[in-house]
């Protein structure tokens, strides 16, 4: 199956090297990077005058633990690229990164909007940004010392919310 999209040939022509998976499900593509090669990949596609995937619309993770099937990495970063000035249809990142090793390389000199969506999936999931400017918890406290949207986090919680005072309405 051949992908048509703009991005695709154009990475493979100047990627050859580097092994990119692309695949497309429903009018979506999506090209696998190794996370070494993610910042150059990033680079690229912004500035290349044909493409300028200028704006970063998202940056997420997925927790893959225990999924049926799974052979690869437990985290998978997102990053879903729009091209607003090349008018370019929508373009999504994968990035898988094993327990190990979890930190990528920060977008924030690529994209100054990525501070505050890294800090995001730092906080949630745990994975580190190099080189990110400001890289401290967004969501929960300083001392909170896990990551809730990880699979392995109960649902209930790890007890932190016993302490809290119960408001309600006549106390509020």
């Amino acid at each position: 199956m051949t992908i048509d999209h703009p991005a695709a040939g154009k990475l493979k022509e100047r990627f050859g090297n580097i092994p990119l998976k692309i695949a497309s499900f429903r009018g979506q593509t999506q090209i696998e990077v190794p996370g070494e090669h993610l910042t150059e990949v990033v680079r690229f596609l912004r500035d290349d005058a044909a493409l300028r995937y200028d704006m970063l619309c998202d940056i997420t993770c997925v927790d893959y633990l225990n999924y049926p099937g799974w052979d690869k990495a437990r985290f998978g970063m997102v990053y879903i690229l729009n091209s607003v000035a090349g008018e370019q249809p929508r373009l999504i990142l994968r990035v898988f990164l094993g327990e190990a090793q979890l930190a990528i390389d920060s977008l924030v000199p690529l994209y100054a909007g990525a501070e505050w969506m890294e800090r995001e999936v730092f906080d949630m999931f745990g994975v580190r940004f190099n080189g990110h400017p400001d890289l401290r918890r967004i969501l929960t406290w300083d001392e909170f010392k896990s990551h809730p949207l990880r699979k392995d986090y109960p649902v209930t919680g790890l007890g932190e919310r016993e302490n809290y005072p119960v408001l309600n309405r006549d106390s509020a």
